[in-house]
């Protein structure tokens, strides 16, 4: 008598009692078993790296670097393995990226127990399935995105922008006019429909576009001969 191969899934949320209930979730069901749990991404990457599962349920708000990023390594790793998203965010720029980054699916946290298995179960039987399962609003917004996302040089400045750096010191690290930053941060307030450097930092952090930590863009070594 042969047994079916049950679905392994992998855990990564930062608050453990979460990943309780999802684990005991997935536990009521026959075809599905947890192989691992993490809870940041270093983690994550760490774990998938090890079990291969075929689906990794990562919470984008997790410790450590951002999920686009976190999304990209995990693919990297274990290229079979299948990505779904939890989140309490659905704002269009952060799904966006998340899907061109290559997962498939995204839950909003509010979703019950059947979505979740049904989520889990349908995106392994169907490889070239997404699921999703967000507010309607931010599907239609979704259409706008690709025009409306944000270029790396733009990310980079507004990372500079979150250290509390001028103009002129974005310009001299850019080796770039202040001229030009200004008008990519013009882009910037308009992409994101932000009314401030304040705000557009806020809204970058909130759809994991930059971190909130200001150390994941280094400074550069002083060379003696700093400007004033």
């Amino acid at each position: 008598m042969t047994t079916e191969r049950k679905i392994t899934v992998l855990l990564v949320d930062d608050h453990a009692l979460v990943r309780e209930g999802v684990r005991e979730i997935l536990s009521l069901e026959p075809d599905m078993v947890v192989v691992a749990e993490a809870a940041d991404s270093e983690q994550a990457v760490e774990r998938v790296a090890e079990h291969k599962p075929d689906i990794v349920l990562l919470d984008v708000e997790i410790p450590g670097r951002h999920a686009t990023d976190t999304v990209a390594r995990i693919r990297t790793v274990s290229p079979r393995s299948r990505i779904i998203v939890l989140s309490m965010y659905d704002g269009p720029q952060l799904l966006r990226r998340l899907v061109d980054a290559g997962i498939r699916g995204y839950l909003l946290k509010s979703v019950d127990s059947r979505e979740l298995v049904a989520a889990v179960r349908g995106v392994h039987q169907n490889p070239d399935r997404m699921v999703m399962a967000i507010s309607r609003e931010s599907l239609s917004q979704m259409q706008d995105t690709t025009e409306k996302a944000l270029t790396q040089k733009e990310i980079a400045i507004l990372r500079m922008v979150a250290q509390a750096l001028s103009n002129s010191q974005i310009a001299s690290r850019l080796d770039m006019a202040e001229a030009t930053v200004k008008r990519h941060l013009h882009s910037v307030f308009v992409k994101l429909g932000a009314v401030s450097r304040i705000d557009a930092v806020n809204k970058a952090v909130a759809a994991s576009l930059i971190s909130a930590r200001p150390e994941d863009t280094p400074a550069r070594p002083a060379t003696g001969r700093g400007r004033r």
